[in-house]
């Protein structure tokens, strides 16, 4: 698999379980877009552009897929989750040499939880959801987890 040397364009998401309709909207310029899944609660995308690129729709319906196998996930391992916990997906696109890919950077953050864990919870997380295994293989997915 070939790592990008050269970004040329990113799409970034920050998605949440919503359970707060007074909960921070986006900055001005943005709106926020609710997915959802069959059987499963709205999962809300923050601060998505109005005119969203290629990779901005790439890294929302992949960030509505992940957050909510997430929380899936975190059952399965009999893990109660905060209900702050939130997953941020920036998806680029670039080139090595004269060819180009995608790559992906997930930010996992899951408030006072053992880093362990919670890298547990992700990993398995990637196994379940269609997107990930989508991808697997193809391009280059980094995880970073936040617990504090």
């Amino acid at each position: 698999m070939e790592k990008i040397e050269k970004v040329l364009a990113s799409g970034n998401t920050h998605a949440t379980v919503n359970r707060d309709p007074n909960a921070q909207r986006g900055e001005f310029g943005v709106y926020d877009l609710k997915l959802t899944a069959p059987g499963i609660e709205a999962v809300e995308l923050i601060g998505t552009e109005p005119h969203p690129t290629a990779e901005q729709l790439f890294a929302g319906a992949w960030s509505a897929c992940y957050t909510t196998v997430f929380g899936k996930a975190a059952e399965l391992k009999r893990i109660t989750l905060p209900p702050d916990y939130s997953v941020d997906i920036k998806v680029n696109i670039g080139q090595t040499g004269t060819a180009w890919f995608l790559g992906a950077e997930f930010t996992v953050r899951v408030p006072g939880l053992p880093k362990d864990v919670v890298e547990k919870i992700a990993h398995l997380a990637h196994q379940i959801c269609p997107y990930s295994k989508s991808v697997r293989g193809n391009i280059e997915v980094s995880t970073n987890i936040v617990t504090v």
